[in-house]
């Protein structure tokens, strides 16, 4: 068993490098799309593919006033958005009500592929 906690925290410590590494080249690789003001591009023989995703972020205290039944409330404890568009999918909250309580924020997706 000593040998699967140790070759578990060697894997934990190299996925946190890996993470960190992608994390830097993405934002190299968007900084350089940006520059270029292109949203696809090739480099050699990859093809590179920026894709703009819209996510609401909620503001606790507007979405609190606009939804003040406090069973629906405890349902969603603090705003989630995932939680919330799958109460609005099941029709517990209206749509119309949530307006106004989120901003939408734009998150480039970055799709690299060889060609």
């Amino acid at each position: 068993m000593d040998k699967k906690v140790k070759r578990y925290y060697d894997l934990k410590q190299k996925q946190k490098e890996l993470e960190q590494e992608l994390s830097e080249l993405r934002t190299e690789i968007l900084q350089h799309s940006e520059g270029l003001n292109a949203q696809e591009w090739e480099a050699g023989s990859y093809r590179v593919k920026l894709v703009l995703q819209e996510r609401k972020e909620y503001d606790e205290e507007r979405l609190y006033q606009a939804l003040p039944d406090p069973q629906v409330w405890r349902l969603l404890s603090k705003p989630d958005a995932a939680k919330i568009a799958g109460l609005v999918k099941l029709k517990v909250i209206p749509e119309e009500k949530l307006k106004g309580t989120y901003d939408t924020k734009s998150v480039p997706l970055l799709y690299v592929e060889r060609k």
